[in-house]
């Protein structure tokens, strides 16, 4: 009887090892994290979490419709985190974390930061939270992006500019300390 339920305790654990194992694929839309400065041990001044849709064929267009509001991204909504008060545009930004959207039109794109944090995808975005809306103009790159992509670049001693790109498609929105 011994031998029998040390028996049963091991198949047990075999079996549930055997489900423990199966991970999940590679998401189709990967969650990426840039920030800046980007080296180690420098004092952050912003960090930008965000999942890169790629266009796999598909139209930018059909993907971010003109004059609709976007997450800037895919999955959760693109987070933004400044350490440090910055300004946008004409507006101060205090310390903490925001959400970005975007609304392009003709030649033109909407960049939104919001209060709402944890927000999936554009579904629940709520105007009344927006603290900033900065019209940044639409520029036309050598090279087409498959991948929604975000990199940050010094613009002076104390600012700091977001370049955006997917597609042939690129907007900036500088930040300053």
């Amino acid at each position: 009887m011994k031998y029998f339920i040390t028996f049963i305790f091991v198949a047990l654990i075999s079996v549930s090892g055997l489900y423990a194992q199966k991970f999940k694929g590679l998401d189709k839309s990967p969650l990426d994290l840039i920030e800046y400065p980007g080296g180690r041990g420098e004092a952050q001044w912003a960090r930008v979490l965000y999942s890169r849709p790629q266009l796999n064929s598909r139209s930018i267009e059909s993907l971010v419709p003109e004059g609709k509001i976007w997450r800037m991204g895919a999955n959760e909504s693109t987070e933004l985190t400044l350490y440090e008060a910055m300004k946008v545009g004409n507006t101060s930004l205090d310390a903490g974390v925001y959400t970005l959207y975007a609304i392009p039109s003709e030649g033109q794109m909407t960049v939104i930061i919001n209060k709402a944090t944890h927000v999936w995808g554009a579904y629940s975005y709520d105007e009344a939270l927006d603290v900033a809306r900065i019209s940044v103009p639409l520029t036309e790159g050598d090279e087409s992006l498959e991948a929604f992509s975000m990199i940050f670049e010094k613009a002076g001693e104390n600012a700091v500019t977001l370049h955006m790109g997917w597609d042939y498609y690129r907007a900036a929105l500088t930040l300053t300390k």
